[in-house]
């Protein structure tokens, strides 16, 4: 191997080094810092600097924690939370996908509902939750639709405003080699529109999360939404903040599957 190939490669292994070295860092102070947090807290409710009965604590949240999976229920919960919040994304996703390209190729009708799509996203989503149960009924179609209604609209807006911003210059090129519109937006508009697609689904599944957990506080039997009602009601405060740390589980473990599946993507495609 000659001496400028070697020292190239010596340079990118040191660059490679440093940037896990820089990531395990991140990671360990993330650690410690969330070690902090429970050792202060678990402090404070011991020492009588909070009450223990309205904060709880880091103990008495873990054996609530085992005594809700001793009944057999809070798998039963989270099992349900999941699948309404997998469900509202999914049908988020394929809809705003859906109505996004159908804005991009009839541009006249994107500007008529414009303003309509801002209003609506604009709209508190809780105030929209009655109608839903008046509608719909109680029950996981009516706490799906309250989760598709918190991310769709804002969804359709980012997508439709990624289909605008494409390379113009590409898209003449397909016009002049005789492509139609429908060839522009496959092989200019939607690959281009890819990182923003990941970047919207990051931000929808949080979204349709927060929808499903309101749907739950209205109108559902289960569900993590259902325990943090049913638990402040009966006072079990234990209870509640058990269920919104598994909720930030929840949120944690759905923000990373998408950025994983975002990572591969970007490195399979070069984005």
């Amino acid at each position: 191997m000659k001496p400028h190939k070697k020292q190239e490669l010596t340079k990118q292994e040191a660059f490679v080094r440093q940037h896990r070295r820089l990531h395990h860092q991140i990671a360990a102070w993330r650690t410690v810092l969330f070690l902090l947090f429970l050792t202060l807290w678990e402090a404070s409710a011991s020492l009588g600097w909070i009450d223990s009965f309205f904060f709880s604590s880091p103990s008495r949240v873990f054996f609530c924690f085992l005594d809700q999976l001793r009944h057999n229920s809070m798998l039963t919960h989270i099992g349900i939370t999941l699948f309404e919040t997998i469900a509202s994304f999914f049908l988020v996703l394929v809809s705003s996908l859906a109505l996004s390209t159908l804005l991009w190729y009839f541009p006249k009708f994107s500007r008529v509902l414009e303003p309509y799509l801002v209003v609506l996203n604009s709209l508190p989503k809780s105030a929209l939750a009655p109608l839903f149960i008046v509608w719909l009924g109680t029950g996981p179609v009516t706490i799906i639709v309250a989760g598709i209604s918190v991310a769709v609209f804002g969804s359709i807006i980012s997508l439709h405003t990624g289909f605008q911003q494409s390379d113009e210059e590409k898209i003449t090129l397909i016009y002049t080699l005789g492509g139609t519109r429908r060839d522009a937006f496959f092989q200019v508009v939607l690959p281009g529109s890819i990182p923003i697609l990941l970047s919207t689904s990051k931000v929808n599944i949080g979204l349709a999360l927060v929808g499903v957990i309101i749907g739950e506080f209205l109108a559902a039997r289960q569900g993590l939404g259902y325990l943090i009602i049913y638990g402040s009601q009966v006072f079990r405060l234990d209870m509640v903040i058990t269920s919104i740390i598994v909720l930030c589980l929840i949120a944690l473990l759905f923000y990373r599957s998408i950025q994983a599946i975002e990572h591969q993507i970007r490195k399979r495609f070069s984005f």
